[in-house]
C-alpha cells in the first residue's frame, strides 16, 4: 500500500516529490492520497461441469456415430436428473483424420470425432450423481468440475468496501503522524477483479475392488470459495 501526504500553506496547488523518472502528480493542497487492496470471499452459486467426448474409428461415419451415441447418453443422464437437455452447451465439434506417421505416405488409418459439453448447475446436490453416471459412458474422455459466482455484484461491493476501509485507515495513520486529522472522502477510483477458477479434471473411471460403490468425487466436500479482489485509490481532505 502507498500513502502520499501533500499539504500546502501559501499556495493553492503543489506537487508531491517525484522518485526517479516518475512524473510528478499535481494535487490539491491539504489532501492525502491512499491506495489499498481489499477482498471478499463468497460461496459459489454455480457449478460448471465440462464433459469431453472423443471417438476414434476406421471411418469418419463410424467415429461420428460413436460420438453421437455418447452425447445421447449424456442427454439421457441430464433428463434423468430432472434437467433440460437444453441446459447443455456445446463448445466445439471437430473431425480429424488420423495418420500413420511411420508410413512415408502418411496413410490415413482412422478418424477422430471430438466435442465438449458444458453444464451449469445451481443445485449442487445433483453434481455427484451426474459425474458418476456420465463417467461410465463409452468415449467419455474427461470430466472437469469448477465453481463460479455469477451473482457477483454484492460481492464486488463488499470487496470495494474492504479496500476503502483499509485505505482510510492508512491515510488516517499518516495524517495523525503529521499532526493532522483525516477529513471527508473527496475522490475514489475502484478496480474490481474476479480470478478465474480453472476446472479440475477428474479420472473418468476408477477400479473398485469387489464392485463396492465409492462416494461421488464431490461428496461431503465444500465447494471452493470465490475470491473477489478490489483496489481503491482514494483522496481525503485534511483538517
Amino acid at each position: 500500500m502507498r500513502v502520499t501526504l501533500c499539504s500546502l500553506v501559501a499556495v493553492l496547488l503543489t506537487a508531491c516529490p517525484a522518485t526517479g523518472q516518475t512524473p510528478t502528480p499535481v494535487v490539491q493542497a491539504n489532501t492525502i492520497f491512499a491506495g489499498a487492496d481489499g477482498k471478499f470471499e463468497a460461496a459459489p452459486d454455480t457449478a460448471v461441469l465440462r464433459l469431453d467426448i472423443a471417438a476414434q474409428q476406421d471411418t469418419s461415419r463410424a467415429a461420428y456415430d460413436h460420438a453421437a451415441a455418447a452425447a445421447d447418453r449424456v442427454r439421457q443422464v441430464i433428463k434423468s436428473n430432472g434437467l433440460d437437455a437444453k441446459d447443455l452447451q456445446i463448445g466445439f465439434y471437430s473431425v480429424q483424420p488420423m495418420y500413420d506417421w511411420k508410413n512415408p505416405k502418411h496413410k490415413v488409418v482412422g478418424y477422430r470425432v471430438s466435442t465438449n459439453l458444458t453444464l451449469k448447475l445451481r443445485d449442487f446436490a445433483k453434481i455427484g450423481g451426474i459425474i458418476e453416471q456420465t463417467a461410465d459412458i463409452d468415449d467419455m474422455q474427461n470430466q472437469a468440475l469448477s465453481y463460479t459466482l455469477e451473482s457477483v455484484d454484492a460481492a464486488k461491493a463488499k470487496a470495494a468496501e474492504d479496500a476503502l476501509h483499509k485505505a482510510r485507515n492508512q491515510a488516517a495513520a499518516v495524517a495523525a503522524a503529521g499532526g493532522r486529522t483525516l477529513g471527508e472522502l473527496l475522490y475514489a477510483s475502484v478496480d474490481v477483479t474476479q480470478p478465474v477458477i480453472l476446472a479440475q479434471p477428474m479420472v473418468q473411471r476408477a477400479a473398485m475392488a469387489g464392485n463396492v460403490a465409492a462416494p461421488a468425487p464431490t461428496a461431503e466436500f465444500t465447494p471452493q470459495s470465490v475470491t473477489i479482489n478490489a483496489h481503491v485509490n482514494a483522496m481525503f481532505a485534511l483538517k
